[in-house]
């Protein structure tokens, strides 16, 4: 029979549910997690629970620890939106059931200042028997919020919600996406100064997930706090500002997006690194690039146009690192300023610090927000590269990209992975999914510069190129069309 788990704490005196903070954090800190640990005892037969419950008193122990987190500690300033990202089972819901008081910690404290609002997993505080106006207001009096608000926030929530007359039916006959659209409408509508999310925007669609981002946004712009639980890593890059990345119940990794982000890739991909990745021959077919060639690029810069990176973190393996970045105008000068419509060449190099198969380079470019308006790698453009490529060989790249994109400032990150032989002989036939869990992330360097568009100086027919972020390749056609005599 499976190990059954516990959860009731061995032993409480360690731990503290979420309260106000003390003196030392009342800056602008409203969560600070310290050196928490959540466990729960696994047992293998249901009648050890009650041995031990009874019994412990007198040293006999039944059963096992499992420590779902241990030895956490992190904190959150007012306003950030932060992402909790991780693999399965790596800890990060029990977290965010403990910072919403739901759990108590078996070690470590962790302090809150302000209302907490906690959308998690789905059906968690709604009372399946109730209809949805009353667990509105059941879940407005768990939230602190007073029955005469709730009636004032009412309409609010249910034209929010847009579930129609189901609000008055039991919440057991609701979808899936009826239960998300009611218990969001309820968390962002009570005031609260903290906002927990655990994967619950996966259920919705499309509309109404266009819907809950544009009100998070507001709640951002208004100060609210928001703590993110996630398997979408472009969410995670382009709506928070900084991550906290957990593996096995420990903290991996901790601050800005984009980088966490990274070191999420790296750490997903251990298993495959601990297998042996090359299939060919032991000796390279492709010898190192030589010094001074070009290896097939026109115009690389001379060495002043590059960039100087020692400040810039490198997120890295330890097969290769970055020696070199520039961006360039169509005359090959260094350039950060472009008019909307101008190519911008892009330059960047690789050192190899081990042998590696078919190499792949890649940029992307995000807007100040950090939505990612760009990202194409060689796999992409289909450009014939080496199967093997030998330690000690230096890597060039060059992307020429039109910046038909929206006015505005921007970053931009560059890469090096490598795929086997044998998949990129077989690249088409894998779907996109599949072939990216084979891909082996070598160094990338989140935000390794920045560039501005601005307004062409003169344009035909006018100046402004198109509006959103990007303009897609397009054709229109109009055409008049009289109506005969007579007509209406």
């Amino acid at each position: 029979m499976p190990a059954q788990p516990d959860p009731l704490p061995e032993d409480n005196s360690m731990a503290s549910t979420p309260g106000a903070l003390s003196p030392a954090h009342r800056d602008d800190t409203v969560i600070a997690v310290h050196r928490v640990g959540k466990m729960y005892r696994l047992y293998d037969r249901p009648q050890d629970r009650l041995k031990h419950q009874l019994l412990r008193r007198f040293g006999n122990v039944y059963g096992q620890e499992f420590w779902a987190l241990k030895d956490v500690s992190f904190e959150v300033k007012r306003g950030e939106i932060v992402g909790i990202i991780g693999c399965n089972g790596s800890g990060k819901s029990t977290l965010l059931q403990l910072l919403a008081g739901v759990l108590r910690p078996t070690a470590g404290t962790i302090q809150v200042q302000g209302r907490v609002a906690a959308l998690l997993e789905l059906g968690s505080g709604f009372n399946p028997e109730y209809t949805g106006r009353e667990n509105v207001f059941m879940n407005g009096a768990i939230l602190g919020v007073s029955r005469a608000e709730m009636e004032n926030r009412f309409e609010q929530i249910a034209a929010f919600a847009e579930i129609g007359d189901f609000i008055d039916q039991p919440v057991k006959v609701y979808s899936s996406g009826m239960f998300l659209r009611l218990a969001f409408a309820v968390s962002v509508h009570v005031d609260a100064d903290i906002l927990l999310i655990d994967e619950a925007l996966a259920v919705g669609d499309v509309f109404f997930r266009q819907k809950c981002y544009q009100h998070l946004d507001a709640l951002h712009e208004r100060g609210v706090t928001i703590v993110l639980v996630t398997h979408g890593m472009l969410e995670v890059e382009e709506r928070c500002q900084h991550a906290l990345l957990l593996h096995h119940g420990t903290v991996a990794f901790q601050g800005v997006a984009a980088e966490t982000v990274r070191q999420y890739y790296l750490l997903e991909q251990e298993q495959r690194l601990s297998e042996p990745l090359h299939t060919g021959s032991e000796h390279m077919a492709a010898p190192a690039i030589p010094e001074g060639t070009d290896a097939g690029l026109p115009l690389w810069p001379a060495p002043e146009a590059f960039m100087d990176i020692t400040s810039i973190r490198q997120i890295s393996n330890g097969w290769a690192r970055c020696t070199g970045i520039a961006v360039c105008n169509a005359h090959g000068q260094p350039c950060v300023v472009f008019q909307q419509g101008e190519t911008a060449s892009f330059f960047y190099e690789f050192e190899l610090l081990r042998d590696i198969e078919v190499p792949i380079g890649g940029l992307s470019i995000h807007n100040d927000k950090g939505m990612q308006i760009h990202g194409k790698n060689t796999l992409q453009y289909d450009v014939d590269m080496p199967a093997q490529v030998q330690r000690g060989t230096r890597l060039r790249f060059r992307q020429d990209i039109d910046l038909e994109i929206a006015i505005g400032e921007y970053t931009f990150t560059v890469g090096l992975a490598t795929l086997s032989q044998h998949d990129f002989a077989s690249r088409s036939h894998y779907a996109d999914t599949d072939l990216g869990s084979k891909i082996v992330y070598l160094c990338q360097l989140p935000a390794s510069g920045q560039f501005e568009v601005v307004l062409r100086r003169h344009g035909k027919p006018i100046q402004l190129l198109h509006y959103g972020a990007a303009n897609l390749p397009s054709q229109c056609h109009a055409t008049v069309v009289t109506s005969p005599e007579g007509g209406a």
